[in-house]
């Protein structure tokens, strides 16, 4: 479960975060919806304790990340945005890193890289160097390294955007399997259909506040909206657009 309570961070002139509050559940995959420089991707920086947040607290399973960041990661799972793969690794070595990194010895991450490498289905390409992957095996080899060490929390930053149809699925497939499973799945997006078929929760957020948190047929009724679109533009009071 993430819990993050009067989060605050200013960037410059910029208040990017301004007394943010909103929890994800396990065995949920919860949505961050906001226009563009409403703060979700520093809020998520924050969350994995890539910034440091002015005031406020983010606990990670009950772990606050500002005092423990390392064992809070052990129970965090990122798929970054960009994909950030080193081109020169293979899937296999970069995927054992990243499960070494987060406390795994030599002998674990060898046997969960190989588990989560059939799970992902890249066994066809698990020793190619990562240089010239299309977009679905970039997408794959990343969500790969999110989930070796087996985090209950998962966290995304736009997670489908370049990708195709089927990769698409293939996404949607895993995080749907993932909440199944009980983790607590939470992602920022700007494609509403997404959202509105994936999602139990869904934050919408503006200017680095809360705005409402509700399921997408909660969000509707409260806006009088026939659709997650319609009731997104109406919550947060624009007209501007939906761009992450």
């Amino acid at each position: 479960m993430i819990e993050v309570t009067g989060l605050k961070k200013r960037i410059g002139e910029v208040q990017a975060l301004d007394g943010l509050s909103f929890k994800a559940n396990n065995g949920q995959i919860t949505g961050l919806l906001g226009p563009n420089g409403a703060g979700k991707t520093t809020a998520l920086r924050t969350l994995f304790s890539m910034l440091k947040a002015d005031e406020g607290h983010c606990l990670v399973d009950g772990i606050d990340v500002a005092k423990q960041p390392q064992l809070a990661k052990q129970s965090l799972g990122l798929f970054p945005d960009p994909f950030g793969l080193y081109d020169r690794l293979t899937p296999r070595e970069y995927i054992a890193f990243f499960a070494e990194l987060n406390g795994m010895n030599k002998a674990q991450a060898a046997c969960a890289t190989d588990a989560v490498l059939t799970q992902m289905q890249l066994q066809d390409i698990a020793d190619r160097a990562c240089k010239g992957f299309s977009q679905g095996q970039k997408m794959k080899t990343a969500l790969a390294q999110a989930i070796v060490h087996k985090p209950t929390n998962i966290v995304l930053d736009e997670p489908s955007r370049g990708l195709d149809v089927m990769s698409t699925r293939v996404l949607r497939q895993t995080l749907s399997t993932l909440r199944d499973e009980g983790h607590c799945v939470l992602f920022s997006s700007h494609v509403m259909q997404e959202v509105a078929a994936l999602c139990d929760q869904v934050i919408v957020m503006a200017k680095g506040k809360l705005i409402v948190q509700g399921s997408p047929d909660e969000l509707c009724q409260l806006a009088n909206k026939d659709n997650l679109e319609d009731a997104f533009i109406h919550l947060i009071g624009t007209d501007e657009g939906i761009a992450a």
